[in-house]
């Protein structure tokens, strides 16, 4: 019998001290090598997407992965080319941990749309603020003192 998943996660992650240093002169290189990432990886991107501090990544996960390795995968190698390739020149790190939240077949449009109008949304809202949000509307605990 063959294998039927679908691990579809929404990942949020930002730059250590939410450093605002992700320019959007550059933010669709460094999406186009994250998006080689994850097919390398076979995961079906369905949205990338960010602001100056954060991303944010819509995909299915492959069954053979595990969300950490390949979270710790992208992190690390996106690292390397942005300091291997002097892409953001102020970029030091990626903040330590990341969100990752579960959603289905329905809930991927919203999602989409949402990633697509990152830059437009965070005009009035903080990354701490929308992950704020997303930890509590998906029943988990708000650790605000792990923030630096």
């Amino acid at each position: 019998m063959p294998t039927y998943t679908d691990i579809t996660y929404h990942i949020v992650f930002g730059t250590k001290h939410r450093v605002r240093v992700l320019h959007k002169s550059r933010r669709n290189d460094l999406f186009q090598f994250i998006t080689g990432i994850l097919t390398n990886h076979r995961c079906q991107l369905y949205r990338i997407g960010g602001v100056e501090d954060h991303l944010h990544i819509l995909t299915s996960l492959h069954p053979s992965l595990a969300l950490a390795d390949l979270i710790k995968t992208i992190k690390t190698a996106a690292s390397d080319w942005i300091k291997g390739h002097g892409v953001f020149p102020a970029f030091n790190y990626w903040q330590e941990g990341y969100g990752a939240f579960t959603t289905n077949l329905q809930g991927r449009p919203p999602l989409i749309a949402y990633i697509q109008n990152q830059e437009e949304h965070h005009r009035i809202r903080t990354f701490t603020d929308e992950l704020h949000d997303m930890v509590k509307a998906h029943g988990l605990k708000w650790h605000p003192d792990h923030l630096p």
